[in-house]
């Protein structure tokens, strides 16, 4: 071998290392911003289509009459509930003598909160719960009892009284993880026509609120105030209810009870309405 081959060889290998090092740094500059960005994408916020400032409970829209009503503790009639439902807080169940005090205690103290985080997704089954069945599961669970009927006064009253513990919190949902896939699937409800007057949910709550539909005025369709009295039904409903009769306005195919979708849409709701306060117990026309 001449002197001069000898002497090319360390260049040459010098030159094919740092191509090699200049190419695995590239690779690696790559994955680290489009991890970055994945990130970002992810943590960023979802587009609004009503900003958080101009957010407006549906007591806003009601008559001066309904808010009297709501603002009076004693005229009230949603404080009848709110009685079976505090009566049945401390009510040993027969089953195993064990009462929602027995684990929880004072429900002022040990429910405060807990209903601006629902619906959320159930640990244990992967499922997506509303307040209501989180507290059948409860029921059913730690009391061995039967589980309440929907829109019974029995749950009715708890939910109301659970609720209430978060009186004047604001909402806040947590639509990550496993919740996010039911927030789009709710998402999409809102926005899709549906029924035999093809109509959203949208349609009405953000491109017309303070329209008139007859003689009254649309609202935004804010969650915060269910468990809601409404004159109308002559006694409270959950959310569920309301949804379902929405659905029968637009004459589309309601879900059945405790259907997925009505969980979905609710979560929607709650994240669409973040920061409003809970009314309970509230009253609307």
């Amino acid at each position: 071998m001449s002197s001069r081959a000898f002497a090319s060889m360390p260049v040459a290998w010098c030159v094919r290392t740092v191509i090699k090092v200049c190419w695995l740094v590239f690779k690696l500059l790559a994955l680290w911003f489009l991890s970055g960005y994945a990130a970002a994408q992810t943590a960023a916020s979802p587009a609004r289509s009503l900003p958080l400032s101009q957010l407006k409970s549906g007591l806003h829209y009601s008559g001066k009459d309904v808010q009297a009503l709501q603002a009076d503790e004693f005229a009230n009639p949603a404080q009848l509930w709110l009685s079976q439902g505090a009566q049945a807080w401390g009510q040993p169940n027969a089953a195993n003598g064990k009462s929602c005090v027995s684990c929880h205690g004072a429900v002022a103290t040990s429910m405060k909160g807990v209903a601006t985080r629902y619906p959320a997704i159930d640990a244990a089954s992967g499922q997506l719960f509303n307040l209501e069945d989180r507290i059948n599961q409860c029921t059913t669970r730690h009391q061995q009892a039967a589980a309440m009927a929907p829109e019974s006064d029995a749950l009715l009253g708890l939910s109301l009284l659970v609720t209430q513990a978060s009186k004047g919190m604001p909402l806040r949902v947590d639509i990550g993880g496993a919740a996010r896939g039911h927030w789009q699937a709710g998402a999409h409800l809102y926005t899709q026509r549906q029924g035999q007057m093809n109509l959203s949910c949208a349609q009405c709550h953000d491109q017309n609120f303070g329209q008139r539909l007859y003689t009254d005025p649309l609202s935004q369709g804010q969650p915060n105030g269910y468990p809601v009295y409404r004159l109308e039904w002559q006694k409270p409903g959950s959310l569920e209810r309301r949804l379902r009769s929405c659905y029968a306005g637009v004459r589309a195919e309601i879900p059945p009870w405790g259907a997925v979708e009505m969980r979905q849409l609710a979560l929607y709701l709650m994240w669409r309405g973040e920061g409003l306060p809970i009314e309970v117990p509230a009253v609307r026309k």
